[in-house]
């Protein structure tokens, strides 16, 4: 395990020594959560135009029990885990370019969780209607999982920790959420 960590920290260095102050304020706009409103506007409209309305209540009430759990299981583990964010992290001082910094704790990223969350459950919802969102999405939810290295508040671990959770909970609420609605399309 100690290997691991020292890997990451190592790819940590790496990764946010590739920025530069001129692209700061981009990372930042980047890792906002409310910078995507007008994004999320538009995954609603793609919902909302390829679901009838009783189904779109459905698919979004998932899409918020989802984006809760995935919020809430990355608390859960940072707190367990206390492991430090790289900008609290004493053997990083002076090795990494801390432009912005969070909570004491980030393992793992909930960034990183619920955008793959989101791009997972919209690929899934959308695959045979919406043929090259998927590839937006994983660019999407990339760059705003760097953008967390990039400010030098996530180590790659966890962000790939983050990804993967959000994958697997996407996958999950998905499948529910479309079992839910061709169960509710079945009794109309």
């Amino acid at each position: 395990m100690e290997e691991l960590i020292l890997e990451d920290k190592k790819a940590m260095i790496f990764l946010n020594n590739l920025g530069n102050s001129s692209f700061d304020q981009f990372w930042i706009l980047i890792s906002e959560k409310w910078f995507w409103i007008p994004l999320y506007v538009i995954f609603l409209y793609f919902l909302f135009k390829n679901f009838n309305k009783k189904s779109f209540f459905y698919i979004i009430l998932f899409v918020a029990l989802g984006i809760t759990v995935s919020d809430q299981i990355a608390n859960i583990f940072k707190f367990g885990f206390e492991r430090l964010r790289p900008c609290h992290d004493p053997s990083l001082k002076g090795l990494i370019r801390e432009v912005q910094c969070g909570g004491q704790f980030g393992f793992y990223s909930a960034h990183s969780s619920n955008a793959f969350f989101l791009t997972v459950y919209l690929t899934i919802l959308l695959r045979n209607k919406i043929k090259w969102l998927p590839y937006f999405l994983i660019i999407w939810a990339s760059t705003v999982a760097y953008s967390r290295v990039y400010l030098g508040m996530h180590f790659p671990g966890d962000i790939i920790v983050g990804a993967v959770m959000g994958i697997l909970l996407g996958s999950f609420f998905a499948i529910l959420a479309l079992k839910v609605v061709k169960k509710s399309e079945t009794k109309e």
